[in-house]
């Protein structure tokens, strides 16, 4: 096998698995593993209907598990030639397993109700791509009932995320130094050193809407009438979250959020607010980047905080939209004008505080450098910066995230770099990203076949027969 390769396929095959939400992870009391059968009267033949092909520790692996990931690989647009085998898709599916089962013996604790959060909206996004039909969702997926399936999801994802979580733990440690990064890079046959594709380089120069004094004071009134009708009246926090949260994900859980004190989760004046109270007791308004806030704190349970909230944003107007609209199309003009470079601006005006001291740099955040190989890049920054010769700059663009309901930007294409044959000064960074998955691959791999000696595992079948990369039959 060729160098990196096993790397390469391992990663690859990671991502394949990411389209699905996998199969179900089942814990049973007892490791039976005889296939259950029926016998066909018409031809006398027995016919498989589903079976235990493997138990891996206090779980099993049914023959429909594997069906069920070929089919939702398939529905997720993977094509046929980019399939795992199925011998392959059943030894990831042990692997996943092995550390399910390690995570709880080594007490990796998931919390059921960010579970059913993370279940809610991937059975929403789900019933979206089905055109909002429950009874096509529920014929893909093989169940009778909304409650069958939302279980099952349960078991998944709960089981999903104790294999993340040991698997987080197990690399948890490793780091690579720059004698370790220029050792793999060396030993890469020159023949097989990797090719990195086009790369970009993008600025980009944001102007918010400000928002007044008088609408922030707004919504803080309104939030201070809900608490006191809470409070003083007896009204039900959970229904004015229902009502009138902008949290449009909470909306359907009440504006439910567990919070982990030694797992930071939302921002962190929301945590500081939170972490403060008493149980049954309501905060005054606060602000976060996302607009004010008030929370209501149901029940600490030790390191957990129960919370529901509600969020208003105050509402932007149309003359602070016209201000921010003049104010860019200004700096672009002083921009091509010459008056000014594009980093001088961004540094002076541009609203983004990410970008503004880098000169308006965008981040690649799957890399944490400046480049984007414009074969992976995100399809929305493509479409906007394709047309661009270097150092030109977009007309204004209209946008919008999660904080912000309208911005404004523009943006330049500040460098440009070949396809070329890594090279280790240039692509530091990225050969330095290759040794560290090598090594925690390495370090995974080895785990895996100690803790395979140490577990109970059986399988059954033709699965017998599949060549594993670990050693599941612990052959001497």
């Amino acid at each position: 096998m060729k160098f990196i390769t096993k790397l390469r396929f391992a990663l690859t095959f990671a991502v394949l698995l990411s389209y699905t939400f996998s199969t179900a992870q089942e814990v049973i009391e007892d490791a039976i593993v005889k296939t259950e059968v029926v016998k066909d009267t018409s031809t006398q033949k027995r016919v498989k209907i589903d079976g235990v092909v493997a138990v891996v520790g206090d779980y099993i692996v049914l023959d429909s598990d594997l069906d069920k990931q070929f089919a939702q690989l398939e529905a997720s647009g993977v094509s046929k030639s980019d399939l795992p085998t199925r011998c392959q898709l059943f030894g990831k599916l042990l692997e996943d397993k092995l550390y399910a089962h390690h995570a709880i013996q080594d007490s990796i604790v998931v919390n059921d109700l960010e579970v059913r959060s993370q279940i809610d909206q991937q059975f929403n996004y789900i019933l979206e791509q089905m055109d909002g039909n429950l009874d096509k969702m529920l014929k893909f997926y093989n169940k009778d009932t909304e409650k069958s399936l939302r279980d099952e999801m349960f078991e998944i994802n709960k089981s999903q995320q104790l294999a993340a979580r040991m698997k987080e733990k197990i690399v948890d440690d490793i780091e690579v130094t720059p004698e370790e990064v220029r050792q793999y890079f060396n030993e890469i046959p020159k023949a097989e050193r990797p090719f990195f594709g086009t790369e970009l380089k993008v600025a980009q120069i944001v102007v918010i809407p400000k928002i007044g004094q008088e609408e922030k004071q707004k919504v803080i009134d309104r939030l201070k009438e809900f608490k006191a009708d809470v409070v003083e009246r007896g009204a039900s926090f959970t229904s004015k979250v229902v009502l009138y949260t902008d949290d449009v994900a909470s909306r359907k859980t009440g504006g439910l959020y567990t919070l982990n004190r030694k797992r930071p989760q939302m921002v962190k004046e929301f945590r500081d607010v939170a972490f403060s109270m008493q149980e049954g007791e309501i905060s005054e308004p606060f602000e976060t980047d996302f607009g004010y806030h008030i929370i209501y704190l149901e029940k600490i349970r030790g390191q957990e905080y129960d919370v529901r909230h509600i969020l208003l944003r105050p509402e932007v107007t149309q003359k602070a939209i016209k201000e921010a609209k003049e104010k860019i199309d200004l700096v672009r003009k002083r921009i091509t004008d010459g008056e000014i470079t594009f980093a001088q601006a961004a540094r002076e005006f541009s609203d983004e505080e990410e970008t503004r001291n880098d000169g308006g740099q965008l981040i690649n955040p799957r890399t944490q450098d400046y480049s984007f190989e414009l074969t992976k890049m995100d399809p929305e920054l493509y479409t906007q910066i394709q047309s661009l010769k270097d150092n030109e700059i977009t007309q204004v663009l209209q946008d919008e995230d999660r904080v912000n309901p309208i911005k404004f930007k523009i943006m330049t294409v500040t460098d440009r770099i070949d396809e070329h044959e890594a090279d280790f000064a240039k692509d530091y960074l990225k050969i330095k990203n290759l040794t560290e998955q090598d090594k925690q691959f390495k370090a995974i791999e080895k785990w895996v076949n100690e803790k395979i000696m140490d577990t109970y595992i059986n399988i059954n079948g033709d699965y017998r027969d599949c060549d594993f990369n670990s050693n599941w039959l612990k052959k001497e």
